[in-house]
């Protein structure tokens, strides 16, 4: 077996290990709260408050996904400037795109908890 194989499958594991886990945490709350059953009209938000929330919430995806861009095309470049010098290094380049691409990923979940608030 050859180890980039083995550690892109470990990854992929943890990936999933990791999404179970943050999924779990973010819906506990829910599953739990059997007996106390919130009606939505105690829920009354500040419609000025409401919409700072959404400014929020849109900031944090477009800052995130910009940032991202930036990423990807800076590491983009130069991967593929190593991949043309040396082929054996492909692994280690789609780890570093990767990392770049999950900024993106950040920005998603930062919005997604806010917009949870609201």
């Amino acid at each position: 077996m050859n180890k980039y194989t083995f550690f892109g499958g470990a990854l992929l594991v943890a990936a999933g290990l990791t999404a179970a886990l943050v999924s779990v945490l973010l819906w506990q709350p829910q599953a739990l709260a059997q007996g106390e059953v919130i009606e939505l009209t105690e829920r009354i938000i500040d419609p000025s408050v409401q919409k700072w929330g959404y400014i929020a919430a849109a900031l944090a995806t477009a800052i995130g996904a910009l940032g991202a861009a930036y990423a990807v095309a800076t590491v983009g470049a130069a991967s593929v400037g190593a991949l043309a010098e040396k082929p054996e290094l492909f692994g280690k380049v789609v780890i570093m795109v990767g990392l770049a691409e999950g900024i993106a990923i950040y920005g998603l979940i930062i919005s997604v908890l806010i917009l949870n608030k609201l």
